[in-house]
């Protein structure tokens, strides 16, 4: 019977840790980014590209125009009535004058031999600019992660703090009992039991306060990860114990890079409106007078075909004014990364004394927490000895409750700190 009970113990153990959900940080990030209105983003530049980029890959073929006129002109060539003044009778009746009236209908056929590279530039910079809208949708969604930093570590607060309280409650509580057993026996006055009483209502209230509180977060934290969060979500405190460099990786500097990339590309794609451009036409056609045979009046079909070759030769220093443009450009997004570059070592710097100083304090609060224990030990001796008050007593047991909740705090905030660390250089965490 025994064995079955410790079994029966284990086994509803078990099943309670089975159904609590377990989340950690980075999950945390996983979620946040694919339930974020901005990951889409990705999705709908991928495709604008996609389109983009087809198009500008159709410009090497051939482009079809079909075309038709009707012109009339009060006054055309009549060959015949000038040779009509020769000596030849009858010339002037076998060749009649030009028609007043041109009809035509045209398909006009147009083939790119060389475009100078305009194409492939082109595509180039339609490249670099779906570069740049993903990685500015990535920095953007990466600042998720300082909101996300906030609302997990105040609910590791939060639990910590609870599971202290609670401690804290219970020994309130042992000792309120056995102060009514002294009080029954006239060893000790009401007023004692009250004052713990009331410390007793004051915890109660302050676990309130964190179920409140920890309702509210947890709230916000699921709408930012799109999981379903309750009281039976467990927090998993991250490692901390990685080391720290000054590395940078940030999404924002690699999008300074990615635009001076797309201005590189901005820069062939200048150069090549310079470069000569070849071409290949032809005209099926049918009209009165066919083509340019003027004498023939009536209908027939025709063709024209040909090649051309168009280089702009001066284009009075618009493509080296833009190309300086491009460089001054390049400058100020020089500049601005090296801006961005030092505030973020002055960030590091700045969050790498607070690690220090955490860890200083946490060394110290485990010193403190081990003579507060010794002291609260010392005064309900010394209450159990009416040499102090119950207030007294009661005053050095909250010392050590602050203790212990400073460590908490020191401790979470040591993890909290170390992970914006992370977050400040770019860094992904296990």
């Amino acid at each position: 019977n025994r064995l079955l009970f410790i079994l029966i113990i284990l086994f509803a153990l078990n099943t309670n840790l089975y159904s609590q959900k377990i989340l950690t940080l980075k999950e945390c990030y996983d979620k946040a980014y694919e339930v974020n209105a901005l990951s889409g983003e990705i999705d709908a530049n991928d495709g604008i590209w996609q389109l983009k980029d087809n198009n500008l890959s159709k410009s090497w073929l051939p482009t079809i125009d079909a075309g038709g006129s009707f012109v009339y002109n009060s006054s055309v060539i009549d060959i015949g009535s000038s040779l009509g003044e020769l000596p030849v009778p009858g010339i002037a009746d076998v060749i009649k004058p030009m028609p007043h009236e041109q009809y035509k209908i045209t398909i006009d056929i147009n083939q790119t031999i060389y475009d100078g590279g305009a194409v492939k530039n082109a595509r180039a910079l339609e490249k670099a600019g779906l570069n740049i809208n993903n990685k500015q949708t990535e920095a953007d969604i990466y600042k998720l992660r300082g909101q996300i930093n906030t609302y997990y570590f105040n609910l590791l607060l939060l639990d910590r703090k609870k599971e202290l309280l609670d401690i804290y409650y219970d020994l309130i509580s042992k000792r309120i009992m056995s102060m009514e057993s002294a009080f029954r026996n006239g060893v000790i006055t009401g007023s004692d039991i009250d004052i713990l009483e009331s410390e007793r209502i004051r915890i109660t209230q302050q676990l309130k306060e964190n179920q409140i509180i920890k309702s509210s977060l947890l709230k916000i934290l699921a709408d930012l990860t799109g999981q379903v969060l309750d009281d039976s979500t467990i927090l998993s405190l991250p490692v901390s114990d990685f080391s720290l460099t000054d590395e940078l990786s940030r999404p924002e500097l690699d999008l300074f890079d990615l635009r001076k990339e797309q201005l590189e590309a901005g820069i062939k794609a200048t150069e090549s409106k310079r470069m000569p451009k070849a071409f290949g036409f032809a005209t099926l056609g049918y009209g009165n007078p066919p083509g340019n045979n003027f004498l023939k009046d009536e209908f027939a079909s025709y063709f024209i075909v040909g090649a051309a070759i168009k280089w702009n030769i001066l284009d009075w220093n618009k493509t080296r004014n833009e190309k300086q443009l491009i460089s001054l450009q390049q400058n100020i997004l020089e500049n601005r990364k090296t801006d961005l570059t030092d505030n973020l070592n002055r960030l590091l710097e700045a969050k790498n004394a607070e690690i220090t100083n955490l860890e200083s304090m946490l060394e110290s609060d485990t010193v403190l927490i081990s003579l507060r224990k010794k002291i609260t030990s010392s005064a309900e001796s010394q209450y159990e000895n009416g040499i102090i008050t119950a207030s007294e007593l009661l005053k050095e047991m909250n010392s050590e409750k602050e203790a212990r909740i400073n460590y908490e705090i020191h401790k979470i905030s040591l993890a909290m700190a170390r992970i914006e660390y992370l977050n400040i250089s770019g860094k992904e965490i296990e």
